[in-house]
């Protein structure tokens, strides 16, 4: 259901019951660890969070990392800013 470097691809799977009786499966909630930076980057002018990614991981994918290390629901807010500085967590 999730590609392999999804954030949510290790989170529990959970299962209610409907009022018709079929079976629904779901997510648990996801847990956002306090943040431990390996660097500090500086947001320039143009620049997009897969990019980011790209250049301290080696991995586009992995720009949900530097979201939940920001405490960001959307990659863009991160990036809307030039001069804006953000956590890079450790891979």
């Amino acid at each position: 259901m999730f590609f392999k470097t999804s954030r949510y691809q290790s989170v529990g799977n959970h299962q209610i019951m409907d009022r018709e009786g079929r079976t629904i499966l779901y997510k648990k909630i996801r847990f956002i660890p306090p943040p431990k930076a390996a660097a500090v980057h500086t947001v320039r002018e143009g620049e997009r969070l897969d990019h980011i990614a790209h250049s301290f991981y080696r991995d586009p994918e992995r720009f949900w990392a530097i979201c939940d290390a920001n405490y960001a629901l959307w990659p863009d807010d991160l990036v809307a800013r030039p001069g804006r500085r953000i956590l890079i967590p450790h891979p």
